[in-house]
């Protein structure tokens, strides 16, 4: 999935949350509840992958061109958006075989 889907997605969930809180009176407590939820996902997506997928980023490089120029972006600390990017890119490769 590419970021700007994700974006896409998160925006649209925002307005019918918006719209929700609307209709319910509760424009104040939809709001919040709203930047809590953007700013839990942005944080999830920014921290750093956990030593075991180190190892994967290990076994994925050096095998295609593409992959690897993501690996060499996302080094030395690798978020979790940058990992799923790269498992994409290797997997896309494999399954083109």
């Amino acid at each position: 999935m590419s970021l700007t889907l994700l974006l896409t997605i998160g925006i649209i969930i925002t307005i019918i949350f918006h719209f929700i809180g609307v209709y319910a009176g509760a424009k104040k407590i939809v709001w919040v509840a709203i930047i809590l939820i953007w700013a839990g996902a942005i944080s999830i997506a920014t921290n750093e992958v956990k030593p075991k997928a180190y190892d994967e980023i290990k076994m994925m490089k050096g095998k295609y061109p593409d992959t690897d120029k993501l690996i060499d972006e996302a080094m030395p600390k690798v978020s979790l958006y940058e990992l799923v990017k790269i498992k994409s890119s290797y997997l896309a490769h494999e399954n083109s075989k």
